[in-house]
């Protein structure tokens, strides 16, 4: 019986350091990337807007990422020497995508449609934080079903604690 409890107790503290170490160190809330894009230069200092990169969120469910050839666009011109742009233009020179990691990711049995927020008027810095002040992309909301049935509760969302909403 001692054993029991020995191998009970070591299992369970095994499993609470495992979860505290992955939830500290590997939450992915902010995964390096390739190449260091600063939203806060960009979005921020400079004033583009997100949908200026980010095309597809009006009219799709997802909102993309730019390709290679928005961001060669203008930086042929602009800041053509800075040690990241350079990597860019590898990216472009040898017709490569930039391998993005993603950052705000949903499982995949959830339907969430970037279109149907923008039109409902939805502003990005609701779900993705104040992008403009950021220089590293990092996950502000947990985007658990939990905070999403808040954000449709405050907003009287139509059928927005329905399941079949969110869940197609």
């Amino acid at each position: 019986m001692r054993k029991f409890f020995l191998f009970s107790f070591i299992w369970v503290a095994t499993f609470i350091s495992g979860y505290w170490i992955n939830t500290s160190w590997f939450s992915d809330k902010q995964p390096a990337q390739p190449i260091a894009f600063s939203h806060r230069i960009h979005a921020g200092e400079n004033g583009i807007p997100c949908l200026y990169c980010h095309i597809y969120a009006e009219r799709s469910t997802a909102a993309g990422v730019p390709g290679v050839q928005k961001c060669i666009g203008c930086h042929q011109i602009i800041k053509r020497d800075a040690p990241e742009i350079s990597k860019v233009a590898d990216y472009w020179e040898r017709k490569k995508p930039i391998p993005w990691i993603k950052v705000h990711n949903l499982p995949d049995f959830v339907y969430f449609s970037h279109k149907r927020h923008i039109r409902a008027g939805i502003d990005c810095n609701s779900c993705h934080g104040n992008v403009a002040g950021m220089d590293v992309i990092t996950r502000v909301s947990s985007l658990k079903m939990g905070w999403c049935i808040d954000c449709h509760m405050s907003h009287n969302v139509k059928n927005g604690r329905d399941c079949w909403t969110c869940h197609k």
